[in-house]
């Protein structure tokens, strides 16, 4: 089968598109005629080297996390899912399964779920870290409720683009920020207040609020844990967070690690079933030109996710 994959660590050129052998199911795996993938920053990081201290691969190593296609195989101990069945959720390497960018994938049963109903392959395969990502955070760390302000930093990215459709189906005031060119695509998301972050500082035009989801990293973290009322909560997925200023400011910060598993997919699939989230695909490419894929996505100048079209 073909497989995009790294045999050294370094920028986008570094990704091949090889001939590998098929995976095979181990106890508790399936494997995943894959039809579509998309891309995460987590694979640039995977693809650079950043994690070989703590999680070597043997290379060559197939990168990528996000599927969506159909069950071919169910391995021992499987008993959620079977030949046939629609899926979507995550392949990752690093993980212990095959990766994503590929004709097959063997990955864990406890990573995957039944695909949405009202959704192809390619936009089910946008959703899965990004909108678990959004679900954990906005849910299970912030527990954002009806009337609650939220400012989301990144509004018309993959993650973000979700959180505000997720934040206002929960009743809360959305802030965002955005580039000029993700300004009207906030905006259709239904985010109360766009501020366009190049030629504004969201810091001093925000205030007394509830909670700040950050997606975007850098010393903005610590800038937006200043907008927060005393007692609100700051979850980032891109930052560590300043314990010391979280602690002067009485706020509390938090460095998000997403962990996918089928429960927090089955509750994206009803909410994308209940016409809560919808997916934002910015372009999509073929599994043949990867490399340019990579390099969209790390433009930044893709609003909602890049996705990987192989059958």
């Amino acid at each position: 089968m073909k497989a995009a994959q790294i045999t050294e660590y370094g920028d986008a050129s570094v990704v091949k598109i090889n001939d590998t052998d098929m995976p095979v199911a181990k106890p508790g795996q399936v494997v995943v005629e894959v039809h579509a993938a998309s891309l995460n920053p987590f694979d640039t990081i995977v693809r650079e080297g950043y994690l070989q201290q703590n999680v070597p691969l043997q290379l060559p190593a197939t990168l990528g996390g996000d599927i969506a296609g159909v069950v071919t195989e169910a391995g021992e101990d499987v008993t959620d899912f079977t030949v046939g069945d629609k899926v979507y959720g995550q392949a990752n390497i690093v993980a212990g399964n095959s990766g994503a960018f590929a004709e097959f994938a063997a990955t864990s049963a406890t990573q995957i779920a039944k695909m949405p109903e009202n959704l192809g392959f390619t936009e089910a395969a946008s959703l899965p870290l990004a909108g678990v990502s959004a679900i954990q955070a906005l849910t299970e760390h912030i527990k954002l409720a009806v009337n609650q302000k939220i400012f989301i930093n990144g509004g018309a990215g993959a993650i973000g683009s979700i959180a505000i459709q997720l934040a206002k189906n929960i009743g809360a005031y959305v802030a965002t920020a955005a580039t000029r060119e993700g300004i009207e695509l906030a905006k259709q998301l239904g985010a109360d207040e766009v501020i366009d972050y190049k030629t504004n500082d969201f810091s001093a035009l925000l205030k007394d609020y509830d909670a700040v989801f950050d997606t975007v990293g850098g010393d903005t973290f610590d800038k937006s844990l200043a907008i927060l009322k005393k007692g609100g909560i700051a979850v980032s997925m891109a930052a560590d967070a300043d314990s010391a200023l979280a602690a002067k400011l009485e706020v509390t910060a938090i460095h998000q690690m997403t962990h996918v598993t089928t429960g927090y997919l089955d509750t994206l699939r009803d909410l994308v079933e209940q016409g809560v989230i919808t997916p934002r695909i910015g372009a999509t490419f073929p599994l043949d030109q990867i490399a340019e894929a990579q390099r969209a996505r790390e433009s930044g100048e893709v609003l909602g996710k890049v996705a990987i079209r192989i059958k």
